[in-house]
């Protein structure tokens, strides 16, 4: 569980910083690099969430998974 919150936190933590940063590297860089940062940030959120519901296998404590090693 700990790191699938370390995951997500950071994957959001990223896409927020790409987000926020993309309005001035629109005026130092231009509208293309701005644009870029966005399209990226926006790809980012599917793939945390993806990876912060992806069940840990080693983590006997981990239960809400359907198969695998630790399913009920």
């Amino acid at each position: 569980m700990k790191r699938r919150k370390l995951w997500y936190g950071l994957l959001m933590g990223t896409c927020l910083v790409l987000f926020a940063g993309s309005v001035p590297v629109y005026y130092l860089f231009g509208t293309g690099w701005a644009v870029a940062m966005g399209a990226v940030a926006s790809v980012l959120p599917p793939i945390a969430m993806t990876l912060g519901n992806i069940a840990d296998p080693d983590d006997p404590r981990d239960h809400d998974n359907r198969y695998g090693p630790n399913a009920e």
